[in-house]
């Protein structure tokens, strides 16, 4: 092989992004140790968690105050000789919330049939109040007050607890949360199509890593690289027959269903486009849109992953809320509280879960924001312990702070 050749298959090695080179386990495909499957799907930029569960109890009035452009209307009937529903108002799913107008053909009746619930007052106590800082910080699962080991993120260490084995990120990175100790791929489906780096380019490369220590590790990468394709581009070619959505998160979600019904038990995707400062909307505009895409993809995964998703747990978490008042811009800020969401064919659905107040100017953050109250370690502990029998010391090493067990939220959820 001549200098030139070389330099070709360099270039060809860092445009390849559609697996990450990370050394991959040969037991990655191994039959996983539980038959329960994670998928954490983490909504990048702070979503509106107040325009998601609209408050229609007793803080029904503090929330129309503060939102004069941007509610979402309370769940009524129109005045009028021939009375109707108004399509625009919230769904109603207990005395005290109500949910977005724009779910009503996907998370609804998922909620309905006891295979959603929804935990408000949400979140981390990390008050930097930036993307970067919080999301890191959620993705670590590290104690505030220790130094932070950057290599070590809360997922990676669930999965050396349990097998070592059958994690997956559907992201062009591997993310924090899912770096560690164990190696962990990564790709990303939203783009799928020709390779960047194709059979010849593949085997050139093999060539030049053959005699190496990383010889193993990257024959593999392009072995799952290439089963991962033939997967994919099966589908494609069926579309003619089962056609599915070809826009936006609804395709990548069944994607992801059909690679961890078979070969992954916990996996991680990232959903971004949540930092409405401006024109937000209300019960119709941009985060609406925002709001029935995910919702579609999620019913398509539930879908999707056919009858393994009665052994499916599905969490959707975001870094922070958003300020409860909105801004000039008819928008929202950077907040503090959230609203989780958690589904699945065998959970404990059709509730409201964890500590919750009731809203009004006296109970937000710093007159701002939701407060946490259920802060998200002892959340995920709780769901741990329940999906995967974890003991205390082993919630512990999983979140790096023996505070965790003491304050590990059984939700009653699984």
């Amino acid at each position: 092989m001549n200098r030139r050749e070389i330099l070709k298959a360099a270039g060809a090695l860092s445009a390849f992004s559609s697996f990450s080179m990370t050394p991959l386990s040969a037991q990655l495909f191994a039959a996983p140790a539980t038959t329960n499957k994670l998928l954490v799907v983490f909504l990048r930029g702070g979503y509106d968690s107040a325009n998601l569960l609209v408050p229609v109890g007793s803080g029904s009035k503090f929330y129309y105050e503060a939102r004069p452009n941007i509610a979402v209307p309370a769940p009524n009937v129109e005045a009028g000789v021939e009375a109707k529903t108004n399509l625009n108002a919230a769904l109603p799913l207990n005395a005290d919330w109500g949910l977005h107008p724009s779910l009503c053909e996907s998370i609804f009746p998922l909620y309905n049939a006891g295979q959603a619930a929804f935990i408000p007052f949400a979140g981390t106590h990390d008050l930097s109040r930036s993307h970067f800082e919080t999301q890191d910080s959620i993705e670590l699962g590290q104690s505030l007050n220790q130094s932070r080991n950057y290599q070590s993120g809360f997922l990676n260490r669930l999965v050396a607890t349990l097998s070592g084995r059958g994690a997956i990120a559907f992201t062009d990175q591997l993310p924090i949360v899912l770096q560690g100790s164990v190696q962990v791929p990564n790709t990303a489906l939203r783009a799928v199509g020709k390779p960047s780096v194709d059979a010849k380019q593949s085997a050139l490369i093999a060539t030049m890593y053959q005699g190496t220590s990383l010889a193993k590790q990257v024959s593999e990468g392009f072995t799952i690289r290439d089963e991962v394709m033939r997967e994919l581009t099966a589908e494609m070619d069926g579309a003619s027959r089962n056609a599915i959505s070809a826009k936006g998160f609804e395709l990548e979600a069944r994607r992801i269903a059909k690679l961890m019904k078979e070969k992954h038990n916990i996996g991680f995707v990232d959903v971004g486009g949540w930092d409405t400062h401006v024109g937000q909307g209300g019960a119709t505009g941009y985060l609406a849109g925002r709001f029935d895409e995910l919702g579609r993809g999620l019913n398509g995964f539930s879908q999707e992953m056919g009858d393994e998703w009665r052994n499916t747990v599905v969490v959707v978490i975001s870094e922070f809320g958003r300020t409860f008042r909105e801004n000039g811009n008819r928008g929202t800020d950077h907040g503090h509280g959230t609203v989780y969401w958690v589904l699945g064919g065998g959970i404990r659905g059709n509730q409201i879960a964890g500590e919750q107040i009731k809203i009004e100017q006296k109970t937000l953050f710093q007159n701002r924001d939701y407060p946490v109250l259920n802060e998200y370690r002892a959340i995920f502990g709780g769901l741990f312990a329940r999906m995967y029998g974890l003991n205390d010391t082993q919630i512990e090493k999983i979140f790096s702070g023996g505070e965790i067990t003491a304050k590990a939220k059984d939700l009653g959820l699984i």
